[in-house]
């Protein structure tokens, strides 16, 4: 006798003009949601689909919906953008085909347009998002898409870094994947959390580094502070670890984190331990002769 299929509690309906893509997603009514409006809809759910995401995909702890842009193009070749006014180079979105896309999506959700002129995501902003309802993704092509869309519908502008993709498909699933995960079950271990870079359980810190078997290889041994069995001990190598590496990497970092927390003292010891562990990390890594 086979195991009857799991349950995944009442599934939403909605409304619409537009043919539904049979091979989609079901919609968990209640869980968590990600839309992504998309001219590459094939692109999803991509990596999202492996791991702990697709495990989690599956078993309906958070839905995904792709809207294909192209069925609300303009006249017989279903055209999504146009020339941009005041002349230059590309093409841009149309503001009455995006409006229809995201009439489409719904209102129900915060709209973010992803954008090399956006705020810079951060960790907060992930968690902010994993406590909400889910969110409505604008995928850029081209030139971008035309502002009174965007001023229209209250978009929000959000930038993954100081560089520019040919789309925002990538970009997409990057704020997908760093939100999904901060979602309650869908890590197996969410205390893993609470020592990540960036936790604010960790001081907004980077994270410590990690070790594992064997103890030593190609002459490089795990810190023996690991090994000692001495809980206290470790706690402290770790966080002086983390202190080191955030002063040495992310000043931001360590002047946010050294205002709330930081003896000045603490701040000049850590200073000749950081000059050190160069010098250290310098002399290991020289060529064998």
């Amino acid at each position: 006798m086979s195991e009857a299929p799991k349950s995944h509690g009442r599934l939403s309906i909605r409304a619409s003009t537009q043919p539904r893509d049979l091979m989609a997603e079901p919609q968990v009514k209640g869980a968590w949601t990600a839309q992504v409006v998309t001219l590459f809809p094939e692109a999803f759910p991509g990596v999202l689909g492996l791991s702990l995401t697709g495990k989690a995909l599956a078993e309906g702890l958070w839905n995904l919906r792709s809207i294909d842009l192209r069925p609300f193009g303009i006249g017989k070749h279903r055209n999504v953008d146009d020339t941009p006014a005041g002349g230059g180079a590309g093409m841009v979105i149309r503001p009455d085909v995006m409006d229809a896309a995201l009439r489409e999506a719904g209102g129900d959700l915060p709209v973010i347009y992803l954008s090399p002129r956006g705020k810079p995501f951060t960790q907060g902003r992930a968690r902010e998002l994993a406590r909400g309802p889910g969110m409505t993704l604008i995928c850029g092509r081209f030139e971008g898409v035309d502002q009174r869309v965007l001023d229209a519908h209250g978009v929000e502008e959000i930038s993954i870094g100081d560089y520019v993709l040919t789309g925002g498909e990538l970009a997409a699933q990057v704020l997908i994947d760093a939100t999904v995960r901060l979602i309650p079950r869908v890590l197996g271990n969410q205390d893993s959390l609470a020592e990540e870079s960036f936790s604010p359980d960790h001081g907004g810190l980077l994270e410590h580094p990690q070790y594992t078997k064997p103890a030593l290889w190609e002459g490089r041994a795990i810190p023996e502070v690991l090994l000692s069995g001495n809980h206290a001990a470790i706690a402290s190598w770790r966080r002086d670890m983390a202190e080191r590496l955030t002063k040495e990497r992310r000043p931001d970092l360590w002047r946010a984190y050294g205002q709330a927390h930081m003896d000045p003292a603490k701040d000049r010891q850590l200073s000749g331990a950081s000059d050190q562990s160069r010098d250290y990390r310098e002399h290991q890594e020289e060529p064998k002769r």
